[in-house]
């Protein structure tokens, strides 16, 4: 049978984008952990930087004192991570943890005002994108309404009261939805009746009805009309052309943005991590070979005590990941074995320890 060209895996269409990256070339991004979003903008802005390059990513800590560590990704791939959080919890989106739509409440439009000249809209999308393309883990936080208006338009979302995030707000819609009578409908509407002036609502109120398209409308200015401007600023995340992407494949990107990633577990991390060994029969493989049921069983023990959070623990301590990315990992997580001599041991005998994961 002939299989639908959105039912593609998201791994498969996102290694295909990131072969357009230039290993070879790199931007450096200088940023603090404390301020990780502002070092992001400041890297996105530099006249140098191009997405199709490699990131090379240094953090400073809070004495700033430069932080040494061999970049094989896991300096990148914490950067990635921490911009996904701190675009989660800044004021350009409002809603749940898990369900966040663009922001624009009229007690900040001082703070629309600036984003939007300062290209903040932008640039968060075009940080999804590159998160995406370059490692990271995917941006679970946007909300259902905000996605389908990604893929197919405005006309496209379908807001419901969940999405509203103002608590006076919500009440009164709630009101509305909950008339039975035009009676209680006109008493409902009453309170909302400037706000419907704004929302430039023309339809008459004769007849229960009425109720659901009043609502509805209302909802579409309220969570998608009044937010246009940031909306189409968000248009970076036509970078390394994730946005296209998306609206060829929307099942198989549906998937990545609503479901949480899968959960770790000991046999899920034992086969991410490649053991490099030595050849076989020397003494030093079989002395590795002694030492991996060990790792093996500290993953267990990890998953037994923690569960996944623990896995989760070392897997960003040993990759700067906190979820195996959608684009998989590259360079793949490996385990290298270091020699250490064994106190009374006979001459040439020797015992590996894991030393770099």
């Amino acid at each position: 049978s002939e299989t639908s060209s959105q039912s593609l895996p998201v791994k498969d269409i996102l290694e295909e984008l990131s072969k357009n990256i230039d290993t070879g070339m790199h931007c450096k991004f200088n940023v603090s952990r404390s301020a990780v979003l502002d070092g992001a903008i400041r890297g996105f802005k530099r006249a140098s930087y191009n997405p199709h390059f490699s990131m090379n990513v240094k953090f400073s800590d809070d004495f700033e004192k430069n932080e040494e560590a061999i970049d094989l990704g896991g300096p990148r791939r914490e950067f990635l991570r921490l911009i996904i959080e701190a675009l989660s919890m800044s004021p350009m989106f409002e809603g749940t943890d898990e369900s966040k739509n663009l922001a624009m409440n009229s007690t900040e439009l001082f703070s629309y005002y600036t984003a939007m000249r300062e290209v903040k809209y932008f640039l968060a999308g075009t940080a999804i994108a590159v998160t995406l393309i370059h490692g990271g883990p995917a941006p679970r936080f946007l909300s259902p309404v905000l996605c389908a208006s990604l893929v197919g338009g405005s006309n496209a979302a379908c807001p419901t009261l969940k999405d509203v995030t103002d608590a006076d707000l919500h009440e009164k819609l709630k009101k509305i939805s909950e008339s039975s009578t035009l009676e209680e409908l006109l008493r409902a509407t009453d309170p909302l009746l400037d706000y419907m002036t704004n929302a430039r609502y023309v339809r008459p109120l004769t007849t229960i009805s009425a109720r659901d398209l009043l609502l509805g409308d209302l909802l579409m200015f309220h969570i998608v009309n009044q937010v246009q401007g940031p909306f189409q600023r968000f248009e970076g995340l036509k970078t390394l052309k994730v946005l296209d992407a998306v609206e060829q494949h929307p099942d198989s990107f549906r998937c990545l943005f609503f479901l949480e990633p899968q959960r770790l577990n000991a046999d899920m991390m034992d086969d991410l991590f490649t053991a490099r060994l030595a050849p076989k029969g020397s003494n030093r493989r079989r002395a590795e070979d002694a030492v991996i049921p060990l790792w093996r069983d500290y993953l267990q023990d990890a998953e037994d005590e923690e569960g996944s959070s623990k896995l989760q623990s070392i897997l960003v301590f040993a990759t700067g990941a906190n979820e195996i990315p959608p684009v998989s990992f590259y360079p793949a997580p490996s385990i290298e074995f270091s020699i250490r001599a064994v106190k009374k041991a006979p001459q040439n005998e020797c015992s590996p320890w894991p030393t770099h994961v």
